[in-house]
């Protein structure tokens, strides 16, 4: 389970929701609420053009914040395409 104590300073917001992240893990969500993001990144593609990694396959779950247990999990292809879906699981299980 996260913990936020002794936490200072500004973090990176999305759509007005802390987004935080350490290594190839992401954390998005509001702690006041019952659950957040867990996005973890499982392997990145070369890009030879612009000579830079890509996330290419991303784990997504949404965490229940006080048991620390995924209530649902699933997986994208890219970053993008995982932060798109489980920003609307993340709605739907705040939202009930």
């Amino acid at each position: 389970m996260i913990k936020a104590n002794n936490i200072e300073g500004k973090y990176l917001e999305y759509k007005g929701l802390p987004l935080v992240r350490q290594d190839n893990e992401l954390y998005y969500g509001d702690m006041a609420q019952n659950y957040y993001l867990f996005l973890m990144i499982m392997n990145y593609k070369e890009e030879p053009k612009l000579k830079v990694q890509i996330p290419d396959m991303v784990m997504i779950q949404i965490v229940n914040k006080e048991s620390g247990l995924p209530e649902k999990q699933g997986s994208a292809k890219g970053l993008y395409a995982a932060f798109d879906l489980g920003t609307a699981w993340l709605e739907r299980y705040n939202r009930a």
